[in-house]
């Protein structure tokens, strides 16, 4: 079985390559490299022991993803390829809608074509918005994403969802996952962005190695215990191990199947920064500064459907999340660049 995996150069999408060799599958990649590098799936191919094809090409450019799928014979696709940051979506949304929702519907036009019909969704515990209790389930209310990027995974969510109303044939299944962290435990492959890390744990992990002065923590002034944001932090291989059952789960069904992922706990940005400061075995120096546009206080999951239904479980520990972040950082201080 031959999948596709847009974005597959990526963070997320690099691990979950990995897991789907390791799996058996055959792997094709389409990555445009705008937060990405090639270097990723070089170390990828020599982790699984098998190479992963690879084409430099946006999903928003038809001609040649059509090209892509004339190649290979595929069977279904992991959708991973958009724009991530919230606080950049608040200033450049409509990037983010090019990108994030227009991009998904050339990809949907191009499997349609290729009669490809079963997609697995990166989606985002944003499209809850600000929950008005915790833990978050699958049942809970959409519609009030706080940002615009949280907007554009909810668009992209309605928009499956119309199609599988009007086309009985699709099999989505879209994947709420919270906060990933950490990296694979070889070190060998992780997380490595572009310019100021958007995210927390490589921002920690930059400053711990001295690539960077201080972390700004954005809010001290939260209704949560140490006045810091509460959010589920969930290992990237226990993410890319649930697309993985997602995959084989749902892979001769029909309709919408909806996941959140994460481990069902919430942690603040100061116990993250703690237990980063055992794993690299000194402080951090960090300064409280003003919030972000369009964050929020507390959000977690309640992760026991997917546990029910995929059979999946996330089991690495922030002790795992912050040991295997520090040994790629400090194997790999300028990421992949080296």
């Amino acid at each position: 079985m031959s999948i596709l995996v847009t974005g597959g150069a990526g963070y997320i999408g690099s691990h979950t390559c990995l897991e789907l060799l390791k799996a058996g599958y055959d792997v094709v990649v389409v990555d445009n490299l705008c937060n990405a590098k090639e270097e990723s799936l070089k170390r990828v191919s020599h982790l699984a022991g098998r190479e992963v094809a690879f084409r430099n090409v946006d999903i928003r450019n038809i001609s040649e993803l059509r090209k892509v799928f004339s190649a290979f014979s595929i069977d279904a696709v992991v959708h991973f390829a958009g724009l991530k940051a919230v606080g950049e979506s608040t200033k450049v949304p409509m990037k983010y809608y090019d990108n994030n929702v227009n991009g998904t519907r050339c990809l949907l036009e191009v499997m349609n074509e290729f009669d490809v019909r079963h997609l697995v969704f990166s989606s985002s515990a944003t499209v809850y918005g600000d929950p008005e209790t915790v833990p978050v389930r699958e049942d809970f209310p959409t519609g009030t994403p706080t940002n615009p990027y949280g907007r554009t995974k909810l668009v992209i969510e309605e928009m499956l969802k119309d199609l599988s109303a009007s086309d009985e044939r699709w099999n989505f299944s879209l994947l709420r996952y919270f906060n990933p962290v950490g990296a694979h435990e070889s070190g060998i492959i992780g997380e490595d962005p572009n310019g100021i890390p958007n995210n927390l744990m490589p921002f920690i992990a930059q400053v711990a190695v001295g690539k960077r002065e201080k972390l700004n923590v954005y809010g001290g002034d939260y209704p949560t215990e140490d006045g810091t944001g509460i959010r589920d932090y969930i290992h990237v291989v226990d993410l890319a191990e649930g697309h993985l059952a997602a995959l084989k789960t749902h892979w001769n069904d029909t309709g919408v199947h909806t996941y959140n992922l994460g481990t069902g706990n919430g942690s603040s940005v100061l116990e993250m920064l703690s237990a980063f400061e055992v794993a690299c075995g000194h402080s951090i120096p960090y300064e409280i500064v003003a919030r972000r546009p369009g964050d929020i206080a507390e959000c977690f999951a309640d992760p026991s459907y997917a546990n029910e239904k995929l059979g999946w479980t996330a089991t690495r520990t922030i002790a795992e999340m912050t040991a295997d972040t520090w040994k790629w950082q400090t194997a790999n201080p300028e990421g992949y660049s080296e």
